[in-house]
């Protein structure tokens, strides 16, 4: 039997992590918010869920290997991942977990419309650069690699400890599986962003752009000596 919970990381998301942990808990009675050292006051006082707090902001990346610690320390199955500042729609979340319980050993990532209104331009060109290399790194094809609205069967996650810190996390977690013969599958929701002015964003465009260039390029040299190799092996033994 498969079992649910949700994880949602947060930093500085005081104007919107409660109102969308409210909204989970409409469909999925198990959360964890994992606060990622927030100093704006952030509190969920009342809701029901469970709160991991890190001494000091460690990265989305750590906080999202906390959150898997937990899911899997209370015996769940899969997680489902969202993001904290309201882009995702919690509504959304029993159209992927009806593609994850088709295929519960596939990851389940829940593809925006790039197109949509206030998408910042930005996200869409990183967005098509990320796809790019995870092609080029997995021989899988995946419309919105950097979505943090996933399920993840934590069964398939792979390699938690060589995971980075921060934004890039993400790509890696699904190219470490790729590796693995774990499959990707994409499945539409909606997504909404707050008009420029009212956004909380963290990323860091010339730092996080250049570590993540870092990272496509270290992960290209594990495809040839590892990622490939293995798929290869995979498919040999049948």
């Amino acid at each position: 039997m498969y079992r649910y919970c949700a994880i949602i990381p947060t930093y500085n998301n005081a104007g919107t992590v409660a109102h969308v942990a409210e909204r989970v808990l409409a469909v999925c009675p198990d959360v964890f918010v994992v606060d990622d050292g927030s100093t704006d006051g952030t509190s969920l006082d009342g809701l029901s869920v469970t709160v991991i707090r890190h001494d000091c902001n460690r990265g989305k990346g750590c906080a999202l290997k906390t959150g898997f610690k937990a899911a899997r320390a209370a015996g769940f199955t899969h997680a489902i991942t969202i993001d904290a500042d309201g882009q995702h729609f919690p509504e959304d979340i029993p159209v992927l977990m009806s593609a994850s319980e088709e295929n519960p050993m596939d990851f389940i990532i829940g593809m925006r419309n790039l197109t949509s209104e206030n998408m910042p331009r930005r996200n869409t060109f990183a967005n098509r650069f990320s796809n790019f290399w995870f092609r080029l790194q997995t021989a899988q094809e995946l419309e919105d690699t950097q979505s943090g609205f996933r399920i993840y069967p934590l069964q398939g996650l792979h390699w938690l400890g060589l995971v980075t810190s921060r934004y890039e996390s993400e790509l890696e977690l699904m190219v470490f599986a790729a590796w693995h013969g774990v499959r990707m599958k994409g499945v539409p929701v909606r997504v909404w962003y707050a008009p420029e002015g009212e956004r909380v964003s963290h990323f860091r465009p010339f730092r996080d752009f250049f570590r993540i260039s870092v990272l496509n390029t270290v992960l290209c040299i594990g495809a040839l000596t590892v990622g490939l190799p293995l798929a290869l092996w995979r498919r040999i033994k049948g």
